[in-house]
């Protein structure tokens, strides 16, 4: 028994393919958007791959960038069956392949649900990979003369002052490393050798943060050394000197950015997907609606449309013996193919 019929008469036919028609080529635009902005997306992961932890957050535009390119295709050959569909010696050419391109079309729609909440889910594994990646990259900051790492300094610095950030989770972490090279350090000196003696690994340990973690808006000049010493400055409170340094943390900061952007990129995508699953819907019923007319010879006589013509445990077997059959054609042409080739064979040994 049919699920969902509808009646359609000639008027309501040529409308439903129209539609579908300008439905097409919308999800063909919305398909560009979606390719710019995962091109977009990965395009600024690259630019702050040093301070990631691996190439896991390239999933994400990698899909979206799929999407895009298939929504694309599929979606014209949609628009071309759709205004060749009322034409029927044009039909009849387009009629072999529509399973296969409905079938096409429900493996796009679960790609695109997927992509959908990857999208909304990036912020779970970003969180982790900015986390170990910013904690590695600090670490790194005073090594300006080691090969790889000559621009650490630079990038950690542009990322700070870009996004008003300090550090991982905040301007404190520096004070665990050593961020100040050895090559600017003064080994004679008391000081220097307290500090590098006081610390297990011998390294040395301050209470100050780098430039770059220092706020314009601050109305006195920036206090980046000996931080929480209120006896070190004049006039300075540690606890209340909120404006001093960046208080957020650059994770924190990224992972927002990100996590906004991939919302917006989600939302689009979402829409596409419910474009996606309308089109193939409205191609379902055409598609039914064109076979079922009840007189070939007259094009204007009624007809009936509908979503799955059995019910659904039906439909599902239908298609999972479609597939094994399509299955049984590849291995019996591949036995063909080997039983020329061993005829070609004696023929020539002949």
């Amino acid at each position: 028994m049919a699920i969902l019929k509808i009646k359609f008469n000639l008027q309501k036919r040529v409308k439903l393919a129209q539609g579908l028609w300008l439905l097409n080529w919308f999800c063909v635009l919305a398909g560009i958007v979606v390719f710019g902005m995962g091109l977009f997306l990965k395009i600024e992961l690259r630019k702050r791959s040093e301070v990631m932890d691996n190439a896991e957050s390239h999933l994400v535009p990698n899909s979206l960038i799929l999407v895009g390119v298939l929504a694309c295709t599929i979606n014209c050959f949609g628009g071309k069956f759709c205004y060749d569909s009322l034409d029927p010696a044009k039909y009849a050419r387009w009629k072999p392949f529509l399973k296969f391109y409905l079938g096409a079309c429900l493996f796009f729609t679960c790609l695109t649900f997927l992509s959908v909440v990857l999208s909304f889910l990036m912020k779970i594994y970003m969180e982790d990979t900015l986390a170990k990646g910013l904690k590695s990259s600090m670490k790194y900051y005073r090594d300006t003369d080691t090969p790889g790492r000559c621009f650490m300094k630079k990038t950690i610095d542009q990322l700070q002052i870009e996004f008003h950030c300090c550090g991982n989770n905040g301007f404190r972490d520096w004070f665990e490393i050593q961020w100040i090279s050895n090559r600017y350090l003064d080994f004679s000196s008391k000081e220097v050798k307290d500090r590098v003696k006081s610390n297990i690994d011998g390294k040395y340990l301050t209470d100050g943060v780098p430039f770059s973690c220092c706020n314009p808006a601050s109305p006195r000049p920036c206090i980046q050394q000996q931080i929480t010493n209120n006896s070190a400055h004049y006039s300075y409170e540690f606890q209340s000197e909120e404006l001093n340094l960046w208080t957020r943390g650059c994770k924190e900061a990224l992972l927002n950015y990100y996590t906004n952007m991939m919302q917006s990129m989600g939302a689009l995508v979402l829409i596409l997907w419910l474009l996606e699953v309308t089109v193939m819907v409205g191609i379902q019923y055409l598609r039914t609606a064109l076979d079922s007319i009840a007189n070939p010879e007259d094009p204007e006589s009624d007809s009936e449309g509908w979503l799955m013509e059995k019910g659904l445990k039906e439909t599902l077997k239908s298609l999972l013996e479609s597939v094994k059959e399509l299955g049984k054609f590849n291995q019996v042409a591949t036995a063909e193919e080997v039983k020329k080739e061993e005829g070609t064979t004696v023929a020539t040994v002949s």
